[in-house]
Formats: structure tokens, sequence, C-alpha cells
């Protein structure tokens, strides 16, 4: 993500820096080698990942770390099922790492280009009413902190600062190893279905307690929900994956080469979009599968989008979505992309999304060609309206202010913040902006 000339940029081109430096740190003591050196010479450091976050929050002016090199299992305990895993571990290496053991992460989000360390700093979820976010699997983290030292957060050692310390925005430390809970491998049972969109939200509180994982997806100008539901097996169950064919066509031809094309054009002819979403309503989401459950979780997303997301208490979702179909038909405005609705349980993490509440989340995206403003800022002002929370790796307009009347916890954040680095080693702009300077 560091292009020739030494400029980083995130996946969805929303965010760039060309920092003083680039480093690539291939150990936790190489990472606190970085953070030492960095602190001597007075810059900010701070690491990337994958850079799947649309906001500028990994955004490194000073000594940017590149954690890359810093992948792969430290431990695994089959019988207890916890697992450490280096800091930089994407998600997608992960399944493959935990084969071995019969293990298993206990939930997924769509994408699995992320690292472990950025998914649960900026909130990362699935969906599944009884499921909390990534952060939820957490049991232990490290970071190393701006004294350049290191700090073990777990059920034993400062055990107080855990729930904050989970979801940390980067505003804590550099993160270089995290200690997930996991289970017992399991099978996913997968129902994509069309149905009316009507049905679906008059049902939506049936369907979403009744199921282990529910969401759907809504491509505007048409009147389908395009729905997911999906039941946990045991790992002893039969397995029917896609054939490799429809998997293929779905996924890469329809799903990302043909998407992909339409958004291009989309672009300069709007006019084709309305059409085309009635179209692939009635051609795509139809399907009945069981596999391993990474392989139901995750999607490969190939167009590169803009997007913004927001949490609502759950039970707000129906009235939110009606306004957000109303906005889009009442601006005569083209959308080319689906709306993804999804769910999770409430937690502890000072700064989860859902944090004291069972959550509902409605995400928008735009294609990366489009500027997005006008319609992201309008569907803003509805999720705030109804009590939203934004997802801290999506874009969003809220300020320090406007975030601390959102989490009760907040505060307590800030201070934690002002105890572990004091001096803002490892702030940037954007941190600024959403925690206060």
């Amino acid at each position: 993500m560091t292009r020739p000339g030494g400029t980083w940029q995130n996946w969805g081109r929303t965010a760039q820096v060309r920092p003083v430096r680039v480093e690539r740190p291939r150990s936790p003591e190489g990472v606190q080698r970085s953070v030492v050196a960095a602190a001597s010479q007075g810059l900010t450091v701070k690491a990337v990942g994958a850079g799947h976050s649309f906001t500028g929050i990994a955004a490194a002016p000073g000594v940017l770390l590149e954690l890359d090199d810093l992948q792969g299992l430290v431990s695994a305990d089959p019988q207890t099922g916890r697992v450490s895993l280096l800091a930089g571990t994407r998600l997608h290496r992960i399944p493959a790492l935990l084969k071995p053991h019969g293990l298993a992460m206990q939930n997924l989000g769509d994408i699995d280009r992320q690292s472990i360390s950025g998914a649960i700093s900026t909130g990362t979820h699935g969906t599944g009413a009884r499921f909390g976010g990534i952060g939820t699997q957490v049991r232990g983290l490290t970071l190393v902190t701006a004294a350049g030292e290191f700090l073990r957060i777990d059920e034993e050692h400062n055990s107080d600062l855990l729930e904050g310390a989970v979801v940390g925005l980067g505003a804590l430390g550099i993160v270089v190893e995290v200690t997930l809970q996991c289970v017992p491998a399991f099978v996913m049972h997968a129902q994509d279905a069309p149905l009316p969109l009507d049905e679906t939200l008059a049902s939506l509180g049936e369907r979403v307690a009744d199921a282990d994982h529910f969401e759907f997806y809504w491509h505007p100008h048409t009147d389908v929900a395009l729905t997911k539901t999906q039941t946990r097996l045991p790992e002893s169950a039969p397995r029917r994956p896609l054939p490799p064919v429809q998997r293929w066509l779905d996924e890469r031809v329809l799903a990302n080469g043909v998407f992909g094309a339409f958004c291009a054009v989309s672009r300069v002819v709007p006019a084709v979009i309305p059409p085309f979403n009635r179209l692939a309503a009635k051609v795509t989401g139809d399907a009945d599968y069981a596999d391993r459950s990474h392989r139901v979780f995750v999607h490969h997303r190939g167009v590169r989008f803009r997007e913004m997301e927001y949490a609502l208490p759950a039970e707000n979702v129906g009235s939110a979505f009606d306004e957000l179909r109303r906005l889009i038909t009442a601006r005569g405005w083209r959308i080319e992309f689906p709306v993804e609705v999804r769910f999770a349980a409430a937690d502890d993490l000072w700064l989860s999304t859902a944090s004291g509440r069972d959550s509902a989340y409605i995400a928008v995206h735009r294609y990366w060609r489009v500027d997005p403003r006008e319609y992201f800022d309008a569907v803003e002002q509805i999720m705030l309206d109804h009590g939203g929370r934004p997802h801290w790796g999506k874009l969003h307009s809220l300020s320090a202010a406007q975030l601390r009347e959102r989490y009760p916890r907040f505060d307590d954040f800030v201070a934690l913040r002002d105890r572990l680095d004091p001096d803002r080693l490892f702030g940037n702009r954007h941190l600024e902006r959403i925690l206060g300077a």
C-alpha cells in the first residue's frame, strides 16, 4: 500500500500520506525499537495493517510501520480454545493456522483482507444477534506503549484495561500480539434467498431471532431483499459446498467482473442503474449450501468502493431503513451499490459500536470513482436521528464532542489514552478529530 515515491494510501483511496519513513519490523522487539527511535526523534509513529479502513485512522505522517512481516501463530491450546497471533496476521490466513488444532473463529465479517489488530482496533464485526464483533473474541493483547515498554493486558495482567483497549483505534500503542477465544471448528448451512422487501422488513425481528446469522442486501430501485440465513452445525455435519464453477460465476464473474463494468458505465450513464439493479436482484442471491464456517462467512469483494456504516439500537433499524428508502426516491438519486443490513449482540467494550446495546448496522456504499458526500451526508443524518454510532473504520463526519454523547465510556477511553500516550506519539489528524487533541 506504500507506492513508489513513499506515499501510503488505503484500499478505498480515501486517505493517503507521505511518511517521513517506512519501517517493516519482523518481531515485537522490532516494533519496540521503532517506537523508541521515533520518540527520540520527535516523530509520531503508527502501524498499518491492510489499509481497509476508509478513514485516515491509520495515516502515519511520521514513521509508518507496515506489519506485513509480523504474521503467524504464536501459540494455540486446543483444550481451552485460546490462540495467540502476531498482530499483522491477516484474517484470511487464520483459518489455515487454526485448522490443525480443530479450531475456528466464532464469527467473521464478509471481508477477510484485514489484519487481526486492525480488525479489532476499529470494531470490525459480522452478523448474528447472539454474537458480538471480532473484538468480543479477544481475551488479551500486548501493546508497545509510548514509553517503549511491552504492556500485557488480559485477565491476569491489567485486566481493568481490557474492555477499553480492545477497540483502541490505534491511539493507545502499537498492538503486537492478540489472544483470541476460538471455538471448535464448525460447518455453516447457508440459505441465500431473494424475498419481497416489505415482507422481509415486516418479519425482520423474527428472522433475526430465529437464525444464528442473518443479514440482507437491498439494491436501491428494487423491491427485493437478498437475504442470507446461516445455521451453525457440528464439524461432522455433511458439507455441500458451492460447486467451483458456480462460486466462480457468482463471485468472480457476476459480483466482481460484471458488477465492476456496470459501476464504470453507470458513472457516465446513471440511467442504467435502476434496470441493472432490478436484473441483479432477479439473477443473484439464490443458493443453498454448507461448508466450513469461514467459507460461508466471507465473500470475495474485488470492486473498489467507499463505505459509511452506522450502528443503531436494534429496534430502530426498520424505521431508519424506511427513511433511507424514501430519501433515495425523494432525491431522485441513482445508487449503484446495495445497502447492507446486519446485526450484533450487545457487548461491554468501551468503544464498540454495540457497547451496551443490541445493535443493527446499516451500511451504504458508492463506487470509488463517484463522489459519495451528498448521499452519505443525508444518510448520516438519518442514522444520527435514530441513535446511530459510526463504524470507526468507515467514513463519517462526527467530532469528539458528538461522539462523546454516544459512548458512555468515551471519557474513560480518553483518560486511558492520556495515561498511555500523554504526548500523542501515536496520534494523527483523524484521531484529533474523533478523540480531541
